[in-house]
């Protein structure tokens, strides 16, 4: 659906700081490469991470946000989050059918 580019990781990034989302790249004991500040609106990602790695862990992040007004957001970012809303949408119903499948293979 995207490129795993570094034009798009900046629209990812312009998109989060609409948001209000700091998005810092550190070094640090990271489990899934990224961390989330608790109770603030900050993520930390490996900075030893390429470009699709650093977009990757946006996209994980994006899942709790998925339902942010897109009122407040700018008409390129606003593009940019329905494209991911949309992905996220088709994810999650591709998960549910792969559940629905196996559940029958397994009866």
């Amino acid at each position: 659906m995207f490129k795993y580019t570094k034009h798009t990781l900046k629209k990812m990034e312009t998109l989060f700081s609409e948001m209000d989302y700091t998005i810092r790249y550190e070094k640090g004991n990271f489990n899934s490469g990224y961390c989330i500040v608790e109770n603030r609106k900050m993520a930390v990602i490996n900075k030893f991470f390429d470009t699709e790695g650093r977009i990757n862990c946006l996209l994980e992040i994006f899942q709790f946000v998925v339902d942010y007004p897109v009122d407040d957001l700018t008409e390129a970012s606003a593009k940019v989050f329905k494209q991911l809303q949309k992905m996220h949408k088709n994810q999650k119903s591709t998960e549910a059918e792969e559940v629905l499948e196996e559940e029958k293979s397994q009866e």
